[in-house]
């Protein structure tokens, strides 16, 4: 199963414009709230109508703006869950499951086969207002797979759940994907969510995507300063990129020079670039700094502290030259380092994990 998606259209004064393939893995799209994730499904689902642009379907054209094609959005095999989920009330769950389903000799077979592909085969007599919400979810998902549905595309479909069903749900989604050989396109505004389940990350902001690349790339490659502030980086820095080529570079930071990975392309010595490091990879030391480490370790004072449960995070400030920055540890660490206790740190910030940026 393949996709490819190209579309361009306005909403009132909202511009869209977006382009990505997809296989049989997991896309994720991500972004702000109104940024055009929904925009990309329902143009998907045909139902909106881009001005320019092509959608094709494991090699099927089902929209081409060039040639007119425009196939309606029942004669597109694309399974479609919505937040609201939208079951249908006086329908059992086997009716709202069978409902989208096309004409065929073993359609109660077919049926069974999806009430017990989802977990759900002892519910088919009840109404979704009997259900708890993993199991509405579950109806869901079924309904939209028994379109045959070569892409499923789901509009964050668990964020109205517990921690604990959202957690289920997502593993389900994974089996799924597996068992079934399917494209999922999933829109979140988590990033927990998107880590999780994404093969590949589409980043959109004001109708555009600004990265799609694999899930490690984005996250821990970001092509842009702001690619870095959508998906969570804390620590971004204003550089001067002294040298470097592919294999790494040298860039000064707030009087700091700094080894840092490879040099974006077209960059050139004595350019304004940005760092960033994500907060988990900045290092604490107990140690004095290692002068062979050069400017990627440093002496730091804790000017704040933050506690999340699982995690904590601490703002540090230098002691001498070079950039403030956030340090994140799961709480094991912190315990084992003796963090409460302790105000004084070496900082380290591994090359390999500080990341070069174009300015844009």
């Amino acid at each position: 199963m393949t996709l490819e998606f190209e579309a361009e259209l306005a909403l009132g004064s909202f511009r869209y414009e977006a382009a990505f393939r997809a296989g049989e893995e997991i896309v994720v799209l991500f972004g702000h709230s109104g940024a055009g994730k929904s925009v990309t499904l329902q143009v998907l689902a045909g139902l909106l109508r881009p001005e320019r642009g092509r959608v094709v379907l494991d090699g099927a054209v089902v929209f081409d703006s060039a040639t007119g094609v425009n196939l309606g959005a029942r004669d597109r095999r694309v399974g479609y869950v919505v937040q609201e989920l939208a079951l249908f009330p006086h329908m059992t769950v086997a009716q709202n499951v069978a409902f989208g389903m096309p004409p065929r000799a073993d359609r109660q077979a077919r049926l069974m086969e999806l009430l017990e592909l989802l977990g759900i085969e002892g519910l088919g007599g009840r109404r979704p207002a009997s259900l708890s919400g993993g199991q509405q979810q579950r109806v869901a998902l079924a309904r939209a797979l028994a379109r045959d549905a070569q892409v499923l595309l789901l509009d964050e479909p668990f964020s109205a759940l517990d921690e604990e069903l959202r957690t289920a749900l997502r593993r389900e989604l994974l089996r799924l994907r597996q068992e079934l050989g399917l494209t999922i396109v999933f829109v979140t505004h988590d990033l927990r969510e998107a880590h999780l389940l994404a093969d590949r990350v589409a980043v959109f902001d004001a109708g555009r995507v600004l990265q799609f690349a694999e899930r490690e790339a984005v996250f821990r490659r970001p092509s842009s300063r702001r690619v870095a502030e959508l998906t969570g980086v804390r620590n971004i820095f204003r550089g001067r990129l002294l040298e470097g080529d592919h294999a790494g570079s040298l860039v000064e930071v707030e009087g700091l020079v700094l080894r840092c990975g490879p040099v974006p392309a077209g960059s050139q010595g004595g350019s304004a670039v940005d760092v960033c490091i994500r907060s988990e990879r900045v290092n604490l030391r107990r140690t004095e700094p290692d002068p062979a480490a050069g400017g990627n370790q440093f002496g730091a004072v804790v000017t704040e502290e933050f506690a999340y449960g699982s995690t904590h995070s601490l703002q540090l400030r230098p002691f001498g030259a070079g950039p403030a920055v956030e340090s994140e540890l799961a709480a094991r660490p912190y315990e084992v380092l003796g963090v409460a206790a302790r105000k004084h740190w070496t900082v380290e910030l591994p090359a390999r994990d500080l990341h070069v940026m174009p300015v844009e």
